[in-house]
């Protein structure tokens, strides 16, 4: 991948600064599974209670990335250490859902990639054969959410995009037990995706609610966009990244044809100030902007460039690069008495808080500086 000298300045010159930014981050929440901010300081979602938070896997990711980037065992020890609070996750099945790829990614797997830990390889084989038992054969599948307490909504048949990110982890466990059922359950899910997710135009759907029984597709929704038939803006990132990562653990062309095609779209989509809304289907009177769909697309187009070459390779990386500057400028907490990086991320469009900062925002940023310069931690 060809990176024009001005570009990849920036980028160094970017990683640098954040990492300077990160290690004093580091040492204030050593203690913490942070999830956002307030006032400028990390919550800490490690108690009993919210343990089994869907993001709490990706402190430990940066702190991964850290280490490789730098060799301090500082970071090593905090992401050991957020490895083994997730254990408390790991023997709830409760807690256990579709997005055990985010949680033991970034933390065991990548724990057992750099220092061949056997624990830690355990720990992700545990959650890999968890997330698999969440495969539903008849419509090639892997459900989403568990019932909500209290909740009249069937979710027994729904299935969303961002399961795209956690079929790594099927793909690893193949790949370390040299068992093919867990990534043919991945693929299955992949397939499923392409048909039932993945629009002509390149967008992507949310929520798919499936038969349980029949496996029928029935209808889609919009989550967490704006509405059904909307374009939520991080759900097209999880497809653009999720179907390159099934694309490299594959080699599948299929996949590959997929993450360009939601490329080309959100490419076509992103704004002139390279800010990234919500939804791209929001009202037009409406500025809600969500930093980490800007970060984890930017990744997916890094990753699809690698795989291209000449003009196509540069309308990538120049899209990636025209987000994350824009990032640097704009949405951005360089103050390093405060904890976040990034500052205008979104849950979700309907909810009431909006343009915080979010921890998946920041590891994602991180990890598409690292990519930039090709000192990444391959975690997926």
């Amino acid at each position: 991948m060809y990176l024009e000298e001005k570009d990849l300045a920036w980028a160094q010159e970017t990683l640098e600064r954040t990492a300077h930014k990160l290690e004093k981050v580091a040492q204030r929440s050593a203690e913490k599974i942070p999830y956002t901010t307030v006032d400028g300081v990390h919550d800490d979602k490690s108690g009993d209670k919210e343990i089994g938070w869907w993001t709490n896997g990706f402190w430990g990711g940066i702190m991964w990335q850290m280490y490789t980037l730098t060799g301090k065992e500082i970071y090593r020890n905090i992401a050991e250490q957020n490895e083994k609070k997730l254990d408390a996750d790991l023997m709830d099945y409760e807690k256990l859902d579709h997005d055990n790829g985010f949680k033991w990614l970034p933390t065991a797997v990548a724990d057992y990639r750099v220092t061949g830990n056997r624990s830690s390889k355990n720990r992700g084989l545990l959650a890999a054969g968890n997330l698999a038992g969440r495969y539903n054969c008849a419509g090639k599948f892997i459900r989403a959410w568990n019932d909500w307490p209290n909740s009249k909504v069937d979710r027994r048949g729904w299935a969303i995009i961002d399961c795209m990110m956690n079929l790594p982890l099927l793909y690893w466990a193949s790949e370390e037990t040299g068992d093919p059922r867990f990534s043919q359950i991945a693929a299955n899910h992949a397939d499923t995706a392409m048909k039932a997710f993945i629009r002509g135009d390149g967008s992507a759907n949310h929520i798919v609610e499936f038969d349980p029984a029949s496996g029928e597709m029935i209808k889609s929704y919009g989550g967490q966009g704006y509405g059904e038939g909307s374009s939520w803006t991080r759900g097209q990132s999880w497809g653009l990244y999720g179907f390159m990562l099934s694309y490299l653990h594959t080699q599948n062309n299929a996949y590959l044809e997929t993450a360009e095609r939601i490329a080309n779209y959100f490419i076509a989509n992103i704004p002139d100030s390279g800010l990234i809304p919500v939804d791209f289907r929001q009202p037009e009177d409406v500025k809600l902007e969500d930093s980490t769909a800007a970060a984890i697309a930017s990744c997916g187009l890094i990753e699809l460039a690698r795989q291209k070459d000449g003009r196509q390779q540069k309308i990538y990386l120049n899209a990636a690069l025209k987000m994350l500057q824009a990032l640097t400028k704009n949405s951005f907490n360089w103050n390093e008495e405060e904890d976040n990086l990034l500052t205008k991320c979104t849950a979700a469009y309907h909810d009431e808080k909006h343009e915080f900062s979010i921890i998946y925002g920041d590891y994602f940023f991180l990890e598409a500086l690292m990519k930039l310069t090709d000192k990444e931690l391959f975690i997926w």
